[in-house]
């Protein structure tokens, strides 16, 4: 008997229908999209804590503030609330995939065949030989009978087992370097201003020509340290004369004095509402 390989067959097909595909390329695929969850939630974070955005759609950093005593005059911080959180960033650094296929197959055939003959006729025969004292008489039997056995035997068995061990490993990654340019340059913007807000003039004391002008130049920071030349007014400290008109020039206020806009005395620069500057403006006198 032939032995069968039917088992090897489905062993061999077996194995060539496992989906390494899918065994492989799944964890794959799982890890990338992971990844991509990953960097959404850093945005997602970046937006929800560190930036704020107005009714038009602009964003802009959050400050935390903080007040402290610095040289006997309370002051106050303004930090971006980015340079001093962490910043979630988790990225997959290494994956492992590891993969054991194990296909058994066996086919046992047994044949046996057995026979045993045996002769029965049924039959008896008496014969006698000889004559008086030396005669001799004898029986003869004959039987017959046929017998014949076989047996004949055939097992296969196969089996087909894989295992799949996927080790992942992720940790904090370094940020990208536009984020890391962001931060930088967000740390760069920290400030320490007064609470009450700053106000500073280029003089106190000035002299006004009579055939010319001088400028006097203000410049303001509001409490958050944002500076506001838009705020800074010029008004004669008496009650009467009016408000002398400036020019905005970058951050700062500028004013120009002459003998048509002031006269002497004191006049007082103003901002915000504790800011005040007093400054003394003399005529020149003609010779």
């Amino acid at each position: 008997m032939a032995l069968d390989s039917s088992p090897s067959q489905v062993a061999t097909s077996a194995l060539q229908a496992i989906p390494f595909g899918s065994i492989i390329g799944g964890p794959l695929k799982a890890c990338i999209e992971a990844q991509a969850m990953a960097a959404q939630t850093s945005w997602q974070f970046i937006q929800e804590v560190g930036l704020n955005t107005d009714t038009s759609g602009r964003k802009e950093a959050v400050n935390v503030t903080f007040e402290f005593l610095q040289n006997g005059r309370k002051s106050k911080l303004n930090v971006p609330l980015l340079t001093i959180v962490p910043i979630p960033y988790i990225a997959i650094q290494t994956i492992d995939i590891n993969f054991k296929a194990n296909i058994s197959a066996s086919a046992s055939s047994v044949s046996e065949t057995s026979s045993s003959e045996n002769l029965d006729v049924g039959g008896e025969i008496t014969a006698k030989f000889g004559k008086g004292p030396f005669s001799v008489e004898a029986n003869i039997k004959a039987n017959y009978s046929s017998k014949k056995d076989s047996k004949a035997t055939q097992e296969s068995q196969y089996s087909v087992e894989y295992t799949m061990d996927v080790a992942v490993h992720a940790g904090q990654d370094s940020m990208p370097a536009g984020l890391a340019k962001v931060l930088e340059l967000l740390g760069n913007t920290l400030d320490v201003v007064n609470p009450d807000g700053e106000l500073e003039v280029s003089d106190t004391s000035l002299v006004v020509p009579a055939n010319g002008s001088v400028k006097l130049i203000a410049t303001y920071k509001n409490p958050d340290g944002l500076y506001k030349p838009d705020d800074i007014t010029l008004k004669p400290d008496s009650a009467s004369g009016s408000e002398i008109k400036g020019t905005v020039d970058g951050t700062n206020m500028v004013f120009d004095l002459n003998a048509t806009n002031c006269a002497d005395g004191y006049y007082i620069v103003s901002a915000g509402d504790k800011k005040t500057v007093k400054v003394n403006v003399q005529m020149a006198k003609t010779s």
